[in-house]
């Protein structure tokens, strides 16, 4: 078991439940921050996120989250980024418009486009291709399955942020990273024993 500190951001746009438990099970000690007077420079940071981008980047803006996120970051903490905490970490979103995101990643979150037998969101499980050693990845195969949920996904403007490939409707990035900075669309969460092992990877880093 893994005995790690870690503080979870609520940007008050959805249930943290899940992610809480599947830490605490872990044997971490959690702390969730709800505004940025709480956040502490120096813990390893989650940023899970569900529903729409706009709403999400509205809650971190209004609770004052997005300078403190970006200083950890560059401070070399580990900084995850789960589902819609993921698409956060790009330059924008094309999900209601045109919305800015935290901009730790160059690129864009773009919608689906329609295909036939294809149905979107995306709902249920899908195989990653890890292209890029990671951390995260520790005792994790490439073609292990995640668990996802989303309608929009992350395209990098360059391919050296790319840690793994999953393909629905065309192929895209599942799993992002540079330096401390990490982002998984999945959800860990709920990806039974490997998103499990995945949660501890990032705790272990």
């Amino acid at each position: 078991m893994v005995t790690r500190t870690v503080q979870l951001i609520d940007a008050g746009t959805g249930n943290l439940q899940s992610v809480y438990n599947a830490l605490q099970h872990l044997g971490a000690e959690i702390c969730v921050i709800s505004d940025a007077a709480g956040l502490k420079p120096g813990l390893r940071t989650i940023l899970p996120g569900v529903g729409a981008f706009r709403k999400f980047m509205d809650g971190m803006n209004t609770r004052g989250m997005i300078d403190p996120v970006c200083e950890i970051a560059a401070s070399g903490v580990p900084l995850l980024g789960i589902c819609v905490g993921m698409q956060a970490m790009f330059d924008s979103s094309e999900e209601m418009g045109d919305t800015p995101g935290i901009k730790l990643f160059p690129g864009k979150v773009r919608r689906f486009p329609e295909s036939y037998g294809y149905k979107v969101p995306q709902t249920g499980w899908n195989s990653i291709e890890i292209v890029k050693p990671s951390p995260l990845f520790a005792s994790i195969p490439s073609g292990s399955f995640f668990y996802f949920n989303h309608s929009y996904y992350c395209q990098p403007d360059s391919s050296k942020y790319t840690l793994a490939i999953t393909d629905y409707i065309l192929p895209f990035s599942p799993v992002v990273g540079e330096n401390n900075v990490f982002g998984v669309q999945f959800h860990p969460e709920k990806s039974q024993i490997l998103g499990q092992k995945l949660l501890s990877n990032f705790l272990a880093i």
